[in-house]
């Protein structure tokens, strides 16, 4: 488990942050936002003052990687570019989560070492990370400026032809009583900007492959996009999926079979294929995944429960 409690005995007295920063080489931020978080323990009781002085016996619970062999796709002395797996976090969402990408990144880089962006858990694909900070500082702001360029692959529902389009502006939901979306087209929302090529159409699954690029980066960019188009992502068991079905994924009731049938895929069947960008040097750095075969994990379209009527417009 990468959290873990770890005994440490402290000489002589000292204040807790600068023991953290010496232990762990964290800054002076990084060891007070650790304090205030409560992960030095005295008698078995966090101490959240992170003014506070510390002697003798301790424990202190932090984040020990623990790698699964996922090695690289690419690598320079500034940044590493991973392959994820769908299902797999990017990083832990509570010190209980058993593994995520930040295990690979940090047993190979270290401490300062990060992820740079989001992918959701259920996305497979590329995976930009820095090595060290001044790094992760540079490759942020490369996104936060668009100068980074992604490109996705998706399945989606239905046959598609023509490129296309899309530039629906996106509001954060508030109110989940009525729709499971994380996100809805608004014309209150923030501009939001997708471009979508046609690849390949199965006629049996009734299915096509589609690239997708975002020119910006809102939350499920794609995912609404695509099922505002009325060509939901397959696999997805939020934008294109009853209420019921988004309900009980939300919940951790719906079973593998429940799964295929009411989103017709085994996953969210949504890959980020490429990355392009400028850091000293100019990188086009492509997935090596065969996503078009994944077309395996979309259930026969004559077995498939999904309605499109069945799901809440956004």
């Amino acid at each position: 488990m990468p959290f873990v409690k770890e005994k440490f005995t402290v000489p002589r007295r000292m204040p807790a942050f600068l023991f953290m920063m010496k232990q762990f080489q964290f800054s002076q931020g990084e060891a007070q936002r650790a304090l205030a978080k409560g992960r030095i323990l005295i008698n078995g009781h966090s101490i959240f003052n992170t003014g506070e002085d510390i002697e003798g016996e301790i424990e202190v619970v932090y984040f020990k990687p623990h790698s699964q062999g996922n090695p690289p796709l690419f690598h320079t002395p500034d940044f590493m570019v991973f392959e994820k797996e769908s299902g797999t976090l990017v990083h832990p969402n509570t010190m209980a989560t058993p593994y995520s990408m930040l295990d690979e990144i940090r047993t190979i880089a270290g401490d300062h070492a990060n992820a740079v962006h989001r992918i959701d858990m259920e996305t497979s694909g590329l995976l930009l990370a820095s090595k060290h900070k001044k790094a992760e500082t540079a490759l942020k702001n490369l996104f936060e400026k668009r100068t980074i360029q992604k490109s996705y692959l998706a399945w989606v529902e239905g046959e598609l032809t023509e490129p296309f389009s899309v530039t629906q502006p996106i509001r954060i939901n508030s109110d989940y009583s009525q729709c499971k979306h994380k996100v809805s087209i608004s014309s209150t929302g923030k501009p939001s900007h997708t471009d979508f090529i046609p690849l390949e159409y199965d006629p049996i699954l009734d299915a096509t492959l589609i690239q997708c690029m975002p020119h910006t980066g809102r939350t499920h960019q794609i995912r609404i996009h695509l099922f505002h188009m009325k060509h939901p992502i397959l696999g997805d068991p939020i934008y294109g999926s009853s209420f019921a079905t988004s309900d009980a994924y939300l919940e951790g009731r719906l079973n593998p079979i429940q799964r295929l049938e009411g989103t017709g895929a085994s996953r969210l069947m949504l890959h980020a294929y490429g990355l392009t960008f400028h850091y000293r040097n100019p990188f086009v750095i492509q997935s090596r995944s065969d996503f078009g075969a994944m077309r395996t994990l979309i259930h026969p379209k004559e077995l498939r429960r999904f309605n499109q009527s069945d799901a809440v417009a956004p």
